[in-house]
């Protein structure tokens, strides 16, 4: 019998390299159980919401308490679609004259706010009414464009200037009071509040980079500006945490979610049927379930994350 040598290769691994290494197994381990081990299994996004129900304006996209989903530009611009836990998509209202929805977040009491980014407004919706208030205004604001909230009710606003690529960041008090925390940044458009509210998260969409901050609890004010990832390629757009403190970030052009761990390693990328992912919210009976909003598409799609997100940990009501 012929003796077959076999030649053994080794990658030898840095300490940052196998620290990536072990993290991403974790990931792949608690979202797919024994199986990724194997390796070659895939997230399997389904169609929640099909093409066209919505416009190429898709944007949002909130959970309430009950569990209803909410995105704008339902059918025609200016409006807000809702969708019930089955995938059917209705009007909701239409937005006042001059009022253009964009990212939707819910507060600690149930309110709806809306980024009004053609009326230079942060909006109030009130639960039961449908009546809509402006919330916060500034005419310095470029075009308000996402939104994230606070336990205490403290809102951050990114406000892109798509014309030269630069952007501002906002903050809204608990009291209404609107202060600029930077100004000419990259073209802000993703932010976020950490699960554990330590931080808040502002992604720039031409420049591909995401930045931290560290978040006063007692001002709301934000300092220690730091890069968390940058990426080589195509765009940002909405970000969400995870109970985990895990960055969900939409990939404009690139057709995936990006998840991202507190200490900025690219764990995974989650590959979606539509190329332009605009926003992402959690929502589902147990907080885990991911829905996504497509401009190519003018559609939602959903897929189902290992943890629940941070708003819906925060916000449920049992």
């Amino acid at each position: 019998m012929p003796h077959h040598s076999t030649a053994w290769q080794f990658h030898i691994y840095s300490e940052v390299d196998m620290t990536q290494h072990i993290k991403t197994i974790l990931f792949f381990s608690s979202l797919f159980g024994a199986a990724a081990m194997a390796g070659g299994v895939q997230v399997q996004t389904q169609d929640f919401v099909g093409d066209g129900v919505f416009t190429a304006g898709i944007e949002g996209p909130a959970v309430d308490a009950q569990g209803h989903l909410y995105a704008v530009n339902f059918a025609e611009e200016g409006t807000i679609g809702v969708v019930d836990p089955h995938g059917n998509a209705r009007l909701l209202l239409k937005l006042p004259e001059g009022s253009t929805g964009n990212g939707i977040r819910f507060g600690p009491d149930g309110v709806m706010y809306v980024a009004d980014y053609t009326g230079h407004n942060i909006l109030k919706i009130h639960p039961r009414t449908l009546q809509v208030a402006v919330y916060a205004h500034s005419a310095a604001m470029n075009q308000p464009n996402d939104i994230a909230i606070a336990r205490d009710g403290t809102i951050y606003a990114s406000d892109p200037n798509w014309s030269d690529s630069t952007g501002n960041l906002w903050m809204i008090a608990p009291d209404g009071k609107v202060t600029l925390l930077e100004r000419e940044m990259g073209t802000t458009n993703g932010i976020e509040v950490s699960a554990d509210e330590q931080r808040v998260y502002v992604n720039e969409s031409v420049q591909r980079k995401v930045w931290q901050y560290d978040r006063d609890p007692k001002t709301g004010k934000l300092a220690n500006k730091r890069l968390l990832i940058e990426f080589p390629d195509h765009g940002l757009d909405g970000m969400r945490s995870d109970s985990q403190g895990n960055l969900y970030i939409a990939r404009y052009g690139a057709g995936v979610i990006a998840v991202v761990s507190p200490a900025g390693d690219l764990l995974h990328t989650i590959s979606l049927k539509g190329e332009k992912p605009t926003n992402l919210a959690f929502g589902g009976e147990d907080g885990r379930r991911v829905y996504v909003t497509l401009q190519d598409r003018g559609a939602i799609e959903t897929f189902t994350a290992p943890h629940p997100g941070r708003e819906w940990a925060l916000w449920r009501r049992d």
